[in-house]
Parts: structure tokens; sequence; C-alpha cells
């Protein structure tokens, strides 16, 4: 079983449940053969974009930050890392590039998920494994490639 801490510093309306955040967990570590801690933590802006200066050395929120945990070796630990997800730019996202909010939520999540078990998307080939991989999760889950445009479903 995986186990999800979601703390919640922002709160608004269009934010998943634990019922849907944990699902699109699973998703992502459905490959994984034990079990696992995350904790997901959503912000506002002005955090997200302290965080993402302190840690990127990049200005401004961004919608998710995947901060993997390293453990030593001779401890055992299931906690997988933390997630950090700013909703404001999630949903300014979403309804700039004509997307389910759910949908973005679930992708957002499946990807950062995906980052803490070290897939990344710095050169072209990493990029197009990972985002194969998103794509075949999310369509277990019925929901669209994210990388095509016009993805609301009316």
């Amino acid at each position: 079983m995986n186990d999800i801490e979601i703390q919640r510093v922002l709160e608004s309306e269009g934010q998943p449940g634990q019922h849907h955040i944990q699902l699109w967990v699973n998703a992502a570590l459905a490959d994984v053969e034990q079990d696992t801690e995350i904790v997901v933590r959503i912000v506002d802006e002005l955090e997200s974009a302290e965080l993402n200066q302190q840690y990127r050395h990049k200005p401004g929120p961004t919608n998710i930050l995947s901060f993997p945990v390293e453990v030593p070796e001779g401890i055992e630990l299931n906690l997988l890392g933390d997630l950090v997800i700013c909703a404001p730019v999630l949903e300014k996202e979403a309804f700039e590039q004509g997307k389910l909010l759910a949908d973005h939520w679930a992708h957002i999540i499946i990807h950062g998920v995906l980052h803490l078990l070290g897939y990344d998307h710095i050169h072209d080939d990493d990029a197009e494994l990972m985002e194969s991989k998103e794509i075949a999760i999310l369509q277990q889950l019925h929901i669209n490639n994210p990388y095509t445009e016009g993805q609301l479903n009316e």
C-alpha cells in the first residue's frame, strides 16, 4: 500500500480529493514492488516561487516541484519523496491549454511521481521515455495524451 500525506496550504475549488490523488499516485507506482510513502503539498504561488528559487534557482512559481529522498545506506525508510504542487499555476495552465482541470492534476501528479522514481526530461531521449510512460499511465486512467493540443472534452 502506498501511503500519501496531503498537506493543503491552499484550498481551491478544483483541487482533487484524497481518493483521486491516491489513484494517480498508485497508477504511477504500479511497477514499484515495495510500499512507498509520498508527501503531496498543495501551495500558493508565493511558496512555490520561494522553493523554485531556492532549489532550482529559477524565478517565479512552477506547477510542481519534486524532492526525492536519498536514504542513507543501512537505513530502512519507505519515503519516496515530496511533491509540491502550486494549485493556481496548475489551474491557469489547464485553462490556457484547454484541458480538463482534473486531467491536468492527474498528469502533473504522475509526472512528479516519475521524477521521484528517477525519470527526467533534461535530454531528448530521457524526455521521450518519460513522456511515453506518462501517456501510457494516463491512458490506463482514460485520460487523453497531455502533449497534444485541444484536450478539453465537452
